[in-house]
């Protein structure tokens, strides 16, 4: 039950996850020292990563496949000369190589080739589902079936550091990316097997590490009710999107789900494209798509924000 001296809180908090805790933990405390009811996560750490995590708040959980599908920032300790079942530190051992004769060139050319758009197959002990059920619970069962490669990209990708047998890299990625496969990747590319052995997520769409609050902050200022200093409005994640501002008549029909058209907008949209609407008094409305058909917008996902005082980094 949500804490009932406490206003409903709509907005995105930038938390950097500490070391061995799971992203639903962060969630799961949050949750209490909040008092809210809809919360959840924008991007899946694992235990032995830290850093960005955006954690949603009421109707900013609307918006969640807006934060989890930003492009991330990355650096990776990866340490070659053995290949764990789950492909990071935490698993057990299932190959072990020779590192002695690798050289900063070759892991150079090695982690080049992973640059662009690439095909990754997804590691066993992830979430994605296999008729219903999640893989990592197959894996823990004993079970391994083949996974289909998936396309990703890499924007960008560097070997920052080489103190044998620990690379460390920085990778600029979207949507998908496993950064333990890339551990377990690179070392198959080498030859000697490898894994990850640590993770900071650096960046996250707009979210970035060095502006993120530790996790015992954020519930102190749950506790001391200043959590509006640096709760970030729904609508920061949608900064691509084009914006329409519309009056009252406009506003009236869009929280009515009516389909409308709104001046040079209309002539100009791209069929399917979506922008963020705002009331003339600034207040975030709404999503619309364009519908070609129509030559018209119509409401695709319109909100009810607790702006009853003014919150968020907008």
């Amino acid at each position: 039950m949500a804490n009932s001296q406490q206003p409903r809180i709509d907005g995105i908090l930038n938390i950097d996850k500490p070391y061995g805790i799971t992203s639903m933990d962060v969630v799961r405390r949050l949750k209490r020292a909040s008092g809210q009811r809809r919360v959840g996560h924008g991007g899946t750490l694992d235990p032995i990563a830290t850093g960005v995590l955006p954690i949603c708040f009421g109707q900013a959980t609307r918006l969640m496949e807006n934060v989890v599908g930003g492009s991330k920032t990355y650096l990776a300790a990866v340490e070659l000369g053995a290949s764990t079942d789950t492909y990071d530190a935490l698993g057990e051992i299932t190959e072990r190589g020779d590192t002695s004769g690798i050289t900063p060139g070759d892991v150079e050319r090695a982690v080049s080739a992973f640059a662009g758009e690439i095909q990754q197959v997804p590691p066993m002990y992830s979430a994605l589902k296999r008729d219903g059920k999640r893989l990592y619970d197959l894996a823990r069962a004993g079970v391994e079936v083949e996974r289909e490669p998936r396309s990703v990209v890499v924007h960008d990708i560097a070997l920052k550091d080489w103190a044998p047998p620990v690379a460390t890299l920085q990778v600029d990625c979207g949507k998908g990316f496993y950064m333990r496969s890339l551990a377990y990747d690179l070392g198959q590319a080498l030859g000697c097997g490898g894994h990850l052995k640590t993770l900071a997520r650096l960046r996250s769409g707009i979210f970035t590490v060095s502006d993120a609050l530790s996790l015992d902050e954020a519930e102190e200022r749950f506790a001391d009710g200043s959590w509006r200093e640096v709760i970030h409005s729904p609508d920061a994640v949608l900064g691509e999107m084009r914006a329409l501002i519309v009056g009252n008549r406009l506003e009236e029909m869009i929280r009515n789900g009516r389909a409308f058209t709104e001046g040079g907008t209309s002539s100009q949209a791209q069929s399917g494209e979506r922008c963020r609407v705002y009331t003339t008094d600034g207040r975030f409305l709404a999503i619309v798509i364009f519908d070609a058909e129509l030559r018209q917008w119509r409401p695709d996902k319109v909100f009810a924000l607790n702006y009853a005082e003014p919150i968020g980094v907008f």
